[in-house]
């Protein structure tokens, strides 16, 4: 598994709306592993890897991470943000952030110190805007290097922990790091349908780049790759779970934005099995993934589904993925796109 190529993936910065950095260095990936690629006027990244059949079925991993930007420099030079994605105010706490302003600043997220609280303020949990970056720097040098809008980036860097590896931004570089190394794969193979490879921007606001995307090309066919909630954790039942680590890769029965194609899944479930793929079902009762937007905007709708891999520590800078699963995911994604002319889709 080519961790540096991940590390890599994971350290790009890519907050939602600009991905500019993170997609130049999928492009370099990508150019010599499909026949054509485009970048759409919302910043989607499109590589099309020509099929023998016409039909097309397109493949989706964002690329954005949930993020912040700036909204206020105050006379001190501390700066206010607003978030771009869904947190948890309380894993901010003790978190380094990257600015990308005229150059990237390092800055440390800062909330009132426990020693001046209140009994009453030591009880309550932090809210998102009562924490502030510190950069270090006077008011005179941030105002030179930093402007409001600018976006904001959070600060870790992968490693290994036995059979896992450890992020931020997993969510959701691990499914572009899978959508590339299946294509590399399937280089010197037929796929019997153009393979629209999508890397799409602005999911973790609204899965607004993977609308575009699809109603740009209409697909017939659509897959999704994102990271589902792993929560075997201690403290939850097995029926809190979704997902197991090291149970396999995912696939998608629903989640809270869709229901996934019941011929996908059952698609999926019998390639897994006839190729000895280790997965799991996933059923997800809450958020959404690029699934919804494959199968409702493309013209007349997509026969969609999704690939999932299990991730504890969701939108932390702490995520968590098994390399098995991921391995798994590689596998089951390489063989649905080979065989897919190979199965009855009526309705």
């Amino acid at each position: 598994m080519n961790l540096e190529l991940l590390a890599q993936l994971c350290k790009a910065p890519g907050a939602p709306g600009y991905e500019i950095r993170i997609r130049e260095l999928i492009k370099k990936e990508l150019e010599s592993l499909v026949d054509e690629m485009h970048v759409d006027n919302m910043g989607n990244l499109i590589g099309i890897k020509k099929g023998s059949h016409d039909k097309s079925v397109m493949v989706a991993a964002h690329m954005d991470e949930i993020s912040f930007i700036v909204t206020h420099i105050d006379d001190d030079g501390f700066i206010k943000f607003h978030t771009l994605g869904g947190f948890d105010p309380k894993t901010l706490t003790a978190q380094r952030v990257i600015i990308h302003g005229k150059e990237d600043v390092i800055g440390v997220m800062g909330a009132k110190p426990i020693h001046i609280m209140t009994p009453e303020e030591r009880n309550k949990v932090v809210k998102t805007n009562e924490y502030f970056i510190d950069t270090g720097l006077s008011k005179e040098k941030v105002d030179e290097l930093i402007s409001i809008g600018n976006p904001i980036t959070r600060e870790r860097e992968l490693i290994e922990m036995g059979d896992m590896i450890n992020c931020k931004s997993l969510d959701n570089r691990i499914s572009v790091f899978i959508l590339l190394e299946t294509l590399r794969k399937l280089k010197d193979k037929e796929v019997p349908f153009d393979v629209l490879a999508a890397f799409t921007v602005q999911e973790e606001i609204g899965l607004r780049g993977a609308m575009t995307a699809a109603s740009g090309y209409n697909p017939d066919f659509g897959i999704a790759l994102d990271v589902t909630l792993a929560n075997d954790v201690p403290g939850a039942a097995p029926h809190e779970f979704c997902t197991k680590m090291g149970g396999g890769t995912a696939i998608k029965v629903l989640d809270g934005r869709t229901v996934c194609d019941y011929r996908m899944v059952e698609y999926m479930k019998g390639i897994a099995a006839q190729k000895n793929i280790k997965h799991q079902m996933e059923v997800l009762t809450m958020g959404g993934t690029d699934t919804a937007a494959l199968q409702r905007y493309s013209n007349g709708g997509s026969i969609a589904g999704a690939i999932s891999i299990p991730c504890r520590y969701l939108h932390q800078v702490i995520e968590m993925v098994h390399k098995e699963d991921v391995q798994n995911s590689i596998d089951l994604l390489e063989e649905c796109l080979l065989n897919l002319n190979n199965h009855t889709w009526a309705i």
